[in-house]
């Protein structure tokens, strides 16, 4: 854990009350995961709000920025702007469990909460699944073909209800 070092938020110093913290994310801090990517030359910058309570910690993380896709139609490369936002309960308990995704309990013993993975996280669910470049969004051509070849919704016919069917609706209709 070393390497995220960096990204560790020491609360056991801070105040009751309400910390700012800023991140600026690029290529080096996705490197530290060594896993691969759908995006490259991310510029992304992270505001981490820390609520400090007596019981438990709120921390409230903003992501913005730009990273560069390739489109899935065109193999273009091109900008996105991102933009997500993540709320989680840090509360203290006896070992380490994150099997909830809005609230995280740690040791009572720990001084400090690493974020790392929260911000990676948090990024990595701002990219789009569908990734199109604008200018194939714009083209005319693409949404002939989209047109064309997208699956058509074809409306069913209302089913024949059997009559009795129909007079035991009626009667309870009138109920």
């Amino acid at each position: 854990m070393d390497r995220f070092r960096n990204y560790d938020i020491a609360f056991v110093g801070l105040k009751a009350g309400k910390h700012d913290f800023n991140y600026e994310i690029n290529q080096e801090f996705f490197d530290l995961f060594e896993t691969e990517q759908e995006f490259f030359n991310p510029n992304i910058n992270v505001n981490v709000l820390l609520d400090k309570h007596t019981t438990f910690l709120e921390f409230i993380f903003e992501v913005s920025g730009t990273v560069q896709l390739i489109c899935d139609i065109s193999n273009d490369e091109f900008s996105e702007n991102i933009e997500n936002d993540l709320k989680v309960l840090v509360k203290f308990g006896e070992e380490y469990d994150d099997s909830n995704e809005d609230v995280i309990t740690i040791n009572r013993k720990d001084s400090d909460f690493n974020i790392a993975n929260l911000i990676y996280e948090t990024v990595v669910l701002s990219i789009p699944m569908k990734k199109v470049a604008p200018s194939v969004k714009d083209n005319e051509e693409y949404q002939n073909l989209l047109d064309k070849y997208s699956p058509k919704i074809i409306e069913e016919e209302e089913e024949q209800v059997d009559p009795r069917w129909e007079a035991l609706k009626r009667l309870k209709d009138n109920n």
